[in-house]
């Protein structure tokens, strides 16, 4: 056999394939009651990053990408020897702001020694010049020496208060520092899956910098996309069926989380009815975060597959819709 005759061979085996799949594809669109929509997919899950608080030299990562994680497990640690030092130095500012206080509370002390016997003081001068004892200018001098040590206790007290926004400004400095290193330590905000692994042992990351990729598998869905004249009718919560080509001997039950406001398809000019018609919206056909925890080993993301919507309540859905699920052992 000539390699024309083979290349037309393969040619014809193509498109006979092609052929089948667009017949398969239009059976299934027929077989389904008018009440339900069809739109095809990708199984997705929302991300979240793993990210240093400060920057560091990263130690260790101790996870693998594909790994399942639990939510407070140790994924990774950051370098802390800079934080220690700096640390040292806060306890040592906390130390010098607690003697100050002690120092200035002792000068209040005294301060206040010395009011109360210059008021005394006065007291027995106003008496004695009543009598006729001491001249009034001597009477004027303690009044002036109680005035002075009023001064002084006021100003001693304000020392002290100042002293105190030191201490107190001492013990947040630490308290922050003992935060970034507690937090050198990453650790999963969720329960999920891990997707990437950004960072190795021995790079040194600015503050900010990502590590892990988690996958949260407690929010599992398939992005589709319906018409105008379909995505009117389905609303959020309406019950819904994922069939993925991996595994098409299995149904899924899900619900619509989200319906898009905005048309992801839209001519430059929509005139006329026609052209409304092809407008197409974004909505999430999510699965119960119940039966993903259920089946959390066998989630995968990135298949491809069918999700189907339920338009009209109250409408049975197909024998070979009927939910179907993998065995959980």
């Amino acid at each position: 056999m000539s390699v024309k005759s083979r290349i037309l061979i393969l040619i014809l085996l193509v498109l006979a394939g092609a052929g089948g799949g667009a017949y398969w594809w239009y059976v299934n669109q027929d077989r389904l009651p008018e009440g339900i929509a069809y739109g095809n997919g990708r199984i997705e899950a929302e991300t979240v990053q793993v990210a240093t608080k400060s920057g560091g030299r990263v130690l260790e990562v101790l996870v693998d990408e594909g790994d399942l994680v639990e939510e407070g497990q140790l994924l990774a640690r950051i370098d802390t020897d800079e934080l220690q030092a700096s640390l040292a130095g806060a306890e040592a500012n906390v130390a010098a702001a607690g003697d100050l206080v002690a120092s200035i509370k002792a000068q209040t002390v005294q301060r206040e020694s010395e009011l109360k016997y210059a008021a005394q003081e006065l007291l027995r001068a106003e008496t004695l010049v009543a009598k006729g004892h001491i001249s009034q200018q001597e009477a004027d001098q303690r009044q002036t020496a109680r005035e002075t040590a009023q001064a002084a206790l006021e100003a001693a007290q304000a020392q002290l208060k100042n002293a105190g926004s030191l201490v107190d400004a001492a013990r947040a400095e630490v308290k922050r520092i003992e935060t970034l290193i507690e937090e050198a330590e990453l650790r999963a905000p969720i329960s999920g899956r891990v997707q990437y692994r950004l960072a190795e042992p021995g790079e040194v990351l600015s503050a900010g910098g990502r590590v892990i990729t988690l996958l949260d598998l407690s929010n599992v869905y398939m992005t589709i996309f319906l018409p105008t004249t379909e995505v009117g009718l389905v609303y959020i919560g309406a019950e819904a069926r994922i069939v993925l080509d991996a595994a098409p001997e299995y149904v899924i039950p899900a619900n619509v989380s989200f319906v898009a406001a905005d048309a992801q398809f839209t001519p430059r000019e929509v005139e006329t009815r026609s052209e409304r018609e092809k407008l197409m919206f974004r909505m999430k056909i999510s699965i119960p975060a119940e039966l993903l925890k259920e089946h959390i080993e066998k989630v995968r993301t990135g298949l491809p597959g069918e999700a189907y919507v339920m338009m009209a309540p109250g409408t049975d859905w197909p024998d070979d819709l009927a939910v179907h699920l993998p065995s959980t052992n």
